[in-house]
């Protein structure tokens, strides 16, 4: 090996060093700011009130409520919706020119910026149910589902041909073959891709403003679906930006950050648990 060659080896693993370095840092101090001006303004107070613009104080409770709401209520559409069309697609689906356009389209709407969902969310549910959660998670679920119907797709096609057709050859049906074969060998995709979308749901903010509303009323879960209210994102934007609340902004993103390391932290837990399982 000549100079020349010792040199660009030496120094592409220097660059590479130094990016990592960069980026790890990046996150570290990203992480450390956030949760150092965060931490010491969660109180118990501020996670089990309401709001009280007469005394003063200040209370998430209805913000954390608004997102388990909209969590749950977008996971029970779009889970259907994904896993079924991606069944479709890659198990029943016979024209590939279909196929593909739909997954170019899936990959497209993936890119959209999420203001223009809210945008459109706003035109065709806010409309017709008013600005409420429901509309809200009606939005997130037209955003998550590419994700979910992509991440889906992926982890049926990891799944080896030769299982379907050992599986065909001792009489079973297309859809015993899917339900008992094919889903349990990539149950650990699927499941990985629905953490993962917890999570584009728990941060999402500008789809929500148009849709959802930023009020912080405290509501049951039906109540709450029929009327505006903030999630945490929102509460975050509204504090920090209309009301000048940062103490209590930064206390909402050190809350958010917490969860989104935990639902990564599930992701990851959930898909070697599952991954160990198929391979004993």
């Amino acid at each position: 090996m000549n100079t020349k060659r010792k040199l660009y080896i030496g120094f592409m693993r220097a660059a590479m060093y130094v990016c990592t370095v960069c980026t790890a840092a990046l996150v570290l101090f990203l992480m450390g700011y956030v949760m150092g001006n965060g931490i010491p303004n969660i109180s118990w107070e501020l996670l089990s009130t309401k709001p009280s613009y007469l005394s003063g104080r200040i209370g998430i409770l209805p913000d954390i409520l608004n997102t388990v709401y909209i969590v749950l209520v977008t996971l029970i559409i779009v889970l259907p919706l994904g896993v079924g069309a991606a069944i479709y697609l890659t198990e029943y689906a016979k024209n590939k020119k279909m196929v593909s356009v739909i997954e170019y389209a899936a990959e497209t709407l993936s890119g959209i910026p999420s203001i223009i969902y809210g945008l459109v969310g706003m035109l065709l549910f806010s409309n017709n149910f008013g600005t409420s959660l429901l509309a809200g998670a009606l939005t997130l679920t037209i955003m998550n589902l590419p994700t979910v119907m992509r991440t889906t797709q992926e982890s049926l096609k990891t799944v080896p041909q030769s299982y379907r057709e050992g599986a065909f050859g001792l009489g079973a049906g297309k859809w015993r073959v899917i339900r008992t074969v094919v889903l349990p060998g990539c149950v650990d995709g699927m499941i990985t891709g629905c953490i993962l979308s917890v999570g584009r749901i728990l941060g999402e903010s500008a789809a929500l403003l148009f849709t959802a509303g930023f009020a912080h009323a405290l509501n049951g879960i039906f109540g709450a679906l029929a009327s505006p209210g903030a999630t945490l994102t929102v509460a975050l934007y509204v504090y920090a930006k209309e009301e000048g609340e940062f103490g209590v902004a930064f206390a909402i993103s050190a809350i958010l950050m917490i969860l989104t390391v935990l639902i990564n932290l599930s992701a990851a837990f959930v898909g070697k648990y599952f991954g160990r399982r198929r391979n004993v």
